[in-house]
Formats: structure tokens, C-alpha cells, sequence
């Protein structure tokens, strides 16, 4: 059984039209797009600038594959609640989808059509746009679910022969250069297929597209098996204990929880894992739980620096009410963690040592995870936008940028009188906090053009290009200045203007 589902994302009303955009070798092209979108005559791949020809209308956001193929991964796990194996579907682009095997559970929801219902209702209210069906191979089901106009089709184990023949060739998965062929042949339907032989119909096609007709044609018919690759869940660290009687004192709550905590790094240790959020519930007698949360800046498995954690954040936070009767300690996120060094002299792991992370993370216990932060950097071109204040940084390496940037910026740039030989030139002289000063040399420019996607930090005023240069002044003194603005192309009511964004040492 398959399920095709549309991505949730930040796509405007269902009327406006909507395409996601990717940078490609032949520039902008679209990756994804709404109804909307399609019935203007736009199609995937198409190229942005024509897209915009056609429908002037068009909004677009670029596209983001990673998170949309987390987003995926995470609606598969959600998925299971149907089937204990669910495979991926994301080899062709705006029509991902998933694969679940139901054997021997239709029956559960009352049977197949029954299941399809349970499935697409789910869907739509979590904001999953889908279409279900159900079948005897995969093949077979993921061809329904796309290119059948009826709801919810199920097609029982051996009828994928007919209910396959009135549908285009494209529902057998092929390839664009194998589908063409088979147009070229008059050979639309999947019937169309049925009364030839295999062996000729393998070398009508020069080249692997034979074969791949034949191969996926087999497939869907059951006549050969297709293995698929099931989604696995990732490993739940916890620890519990359950109590005989309630405990009602927050110091033996914590008491019982240290042992749990030993016990939760030692899961963490075997599977070369580190915590990097960690949370002790209790569950009362009541039936409502309590929850004392601490957050880690670097995954860690010491349970000396995860118990300090959680005294800094006060286990009088947990309300015991009239008793718990059951504590966990769980690793609600975890990160791969490779082996500390081990000081030969004092025998102690070099982990269990003051470290800024392990003061970062009692900072953040103490006053707030929004208060504590440290310099990371972000993916952007735009200098004040490439760095951030974080306490829970991206992995990049290395800056955005291979160019090289002075170590003091300027936040925000300051404006400078500048004076050039040629308009778009670099600056002979300028002044800046009301010393002049004349410049000897000079490199550039590099021109940094505006991040259009994103909304205008000033509402009303539009980023505009930059031209950044590198300037030496008479004084051996070495800065970044840039202009903002192109003469007589942009903003024609904004000249534009010079800025001092940084200072080389």
C-alpha cells in the first residue's frame, strides 16, 4: 500500500499560485508548486524567469530538500500507528510518498476501504494533503494512488492486472527517456503492454530502457518481488523506576532519580551517544505528570554534570502533588558523541573537567536558555546576517565565505562621505567620524547581491546590491567599506550611499 503526501510548508492561500524554487546549473528553476500554479500551465523544471512571464502572480520561496526530507522521514515514523514497515518514496521530485505494509491489518479498521479512510482523514487533519491506496505490490498501489480518478482505490491481491490497464505507462515509475519511447511507439496504456512479448519488447529499446520496462512492468504485476526498505525509529534512551509507595518529598524524588541517570549514560555510553536535552518526569498519583527539563550545550554522558544540571535548575520545580508513583529520566535529543581523552596522571576523563560547554550549560540552568549564547555562524553571504548569538549551533565548517573579512564589524555600519573618480569606482578619499582620510590603495569590488527571499529588515525599504572594497588609507590604516545601491538601477528615489562595515588590524 502507498500513500502519495504533498509536503505541508508556508505555501499562501490555495488560489494564489506557489512554486518552490531551486539554483541549478541553468539558474532558477521551479521544484515544486500548487494547484494553482499547474492550472496556469507551469510545470516542474521549468525555468523561474519564464514562470514569471506566465503568471506574473507567482510567488515563490526557495526550496529547502533537507528539511523536506525530514519532514518526510518524520511523517513515515508518525506512519506506524498503520504498519510496523514504512518505506520512503522520494525518488521523484513532487511526487514523494510512502510505502506501508498492511498485510493481515486492514481488518483492524474494519477492513481496506475502511483504512484508506482512516489513513486520508489523519493526513488531512495534521495539514497532509494525500491519496491513498491500496494494492497487492507496490508498484501497483503507488500507480492508483497517482493516476486513478477514483477515491481511495483498492486493487485485491491478483487483480493488479486489470486494475493497471487502463492507466498511462508513467505509472510504472519509468525513467522520462523510457516513457517518450514508449509514446513514440503508440503505446500509452499499461494494457497496451500486456499482449507483447517480453523479449521483444526489450528490443524495440536500444540501450538499459528495455529492461526497465520489462523489470517494472513485472513489479507491478507480482511477477517478481520488490524490496522495500523500511524507516527506522531511532533509539529512545530512557531509564524508569516504578514505586510501591508515592513519594511525596522532592529530595527523595531526587534521590531515586540519580541512579536513573547512572543508568541512562550507560545506554548512552554502549551506543557512542551523547544527551544534549535531558528530562525527568514524574507521574502522579493523580494521573497528570511533572517535568524538570535541562538543556546541554555539547552532547555529554556524565552523569556528575547532567545531576549538577539538574540541581542548577531546582528539583523544587517538580510538584509532586500527593505523590508520584513512577519516575523517567529520558534523552528527548541525542547527538553521536566519540571518546573523551583520559588524562594518563589523574585517571579522570577529561570530560568530567571545567569545560566552557559545562559552563554554558549551568549559565543556561540558571537563567534561561534565551539568555546564554555564543558566536556561531549562519548560512548567508550578507555579513551582519552570517553570524548569530546561539546556544544550540548549526554544524557549519568554516565561514560563508572564502573571502577574507575583518575581524571588527561594525553593528550596524556606519555611513561615510565618500568621493570617487568614476561613480561606480572605489573611493579616493572619504570621511569617517569626521577625520578625512585619502585612500592609497584599494581591492574590489565584491558585489554581494540582496537576499530576496527573505522580508526587508525595515519595512518599506528594500535591501539593495553592495559593492564592498578594501581600502589602505595614507596611513597604513585598512577598512571595508561598501556602497549600497547601483546608479540609475535600483531605487531611484534612494541614491546611493557609502558605509563602513569593518576595520582590518
Amino acid at each position: 500500500m502507498t500513500v502519495w503526501a504533498k509536503q505541508p510548508g508556508r505555501s499562501p492561500p490555495a488560489e494564489v499560485p506557489f512554486a518552490l524554487v531551486e539554483r541549478t546549473g541553468r539558474g532558477l528553476v521551479l521544484a515544486g508548486l500548487n494547484g494553482a500554479a499547474r492550472s496556469l500551465g507551469l510545470s516542474h523544471g521549468q525555468a523561474h524567469a519564464d514562470a514569471c512571464a506566465i503568471a506574473p502572480a507567482l510567488q515563490s520561496a526557495p526550496a529547502e530538500p533537507e528539511r523536506a526530507a525530514e519532514a518526510l522521514r518524520k511523517l513515515a515514523l508518525w506512519a506506524e500507528r498503520w504498519s510496523p514497515m514504512v518505506a520512503l518514496d522520494a525518488d521523484r521530485p513532487e511526487q514523494e510518498g510512502l510505502f506501508l505494509d498492511v498485510t493481515g491489518a486492514a481488518h483492524l479498521w474494519g477492513g481496506e476501504p475502511q483504512m484508506l479512510a482512516d489513513i486520508r482523514r489523519r493526513l488531512a487533519a495534521a495539514g497532509v494533503e494525500a491519496r491513498p491506496a491500496m494494492a497487492g505490490t507496490p508498484g501497483a498501489a503507488w500507480a492508483l494512488a497517482r493516476y486513478t480518478a477514483r477515491e481511495d482505490p483498492v486493487a485485491p491481491e491478483g487483480q493488479e492486472r486489470a486494475a493497471l490497464a487502463g492507466l498511462p505507462v508513467e505509472g510504472l515509475r519509468l525513467s522520462d527517456k523510457a516513457v517518450s519511447l514508449l509514446h513514440r511507439f503508440g503505446l500509452r496504456r499499461i494494457g497496451d503492454l500486456y499482449p507483447l512479448p517480453r523479449s521483444g519488447l526489450a528490443r524495440r529499446f536500444r540501450g538499459s530502457e528495455g529492461l526497465e520496462v520489462v523489470g517494472q512492468l513485472d513489479r507491478a504485476l507480482g511477477l517478481c518481488s520488490e524490496a522495500l526498505k523500511g524507516e527506522q525509529r531511532p533509539a529512545a534512551y530512557r531509564a524508569h523506576q516504578v514505586f510501591a509507595e508515592p513519594l511525596t518529598v522532592v529530595e527523595a524524588a531526587r534521590l531515586r532519580a540519580e541512579p536513573l541517570v547512572h543508568d541512562l549514560c550507560a545506554a548512552l555510553e554502549r551506543d557512542g551517544r551523547g544527551a544534549r536535552r535531558v528530562v525527568v518526569t514524574g507521574f502522579r498519583v493523580d494521573g497528570r505528570a511533572t517535568r524538570l527539563e535541562a538543556a546541554l550545550g555539547a552532547p555529554s554522558r556524565s552523569p556528575k554534570h547532567i545531576l549538577r544540571l539538574l540541581r542548577e535548575k531546582g528539583w523544587e520545580r517538580l510538584d509532586l502533588g500527593f505523590g508520584v508513583d513512577a519516575l523517567m529520566v529520558s534523552a528527548v535529543v541525542v547527538e553521536p558523541l566519540t571518546a573523551t581523552q583520559v588524562d594518563s596522571e589523574a585517571g579522570t576523563r577529561a570530560a568530567d573537567a571545567p569545560t566552557r560547554a559545562a559552563l554554558m550549560d549551568r549559565l543556561v540552568a540558571r537563567l534561561g536558555e534565551t539568555a546564554v549564547g555564543r558566536p556561531v555562524l549562519r548560512e548567508s553571504w550578507i555579513p551582519e546576517r552570517s553570524e548569530a548569538l546561539a546556544l544550540d549551533p548549526p554544524a557549519l565548517e568554516g565561514p560563508p565565505s572564502g573571502e577574507d573579512r575583518p575581524l571588527l564589524l561594525l553593528d550596524p555600519p556606519e555611513p561615510i562621505e565618500a568621493t570617487a573618480e568614476l561613480p561606480e569606482g572605489a573611493p579616493a578619499r572619504f570621511v569617517w567620524r569626521r577625520v578625512a582620510r585619502r585612500v592609497r590603495r584599494f581591492t574590489g569590488p565584491e558585489r554581494l547581491s540582496p537576499e530576496w527571499w527573505r522580508p526587508p529588515e525595515r519595512p518599506g525599504r528594500e535591501p539593495r546590491t553592495r559593492d564592498y572594497y578594501k581600502l589602505e588609507d595614507e596611513d597604513g590604516g585598512r577598512y571595508w567599506v561598501f556602497r549600497e545601491g547601483l546608479y540609475n538601477r535600483e531605487d531611484a528615489e534612494r541614491p546611493p550611499s557609502w558605509w563602513l562595515h569593518g576595520v582590518f588590524p
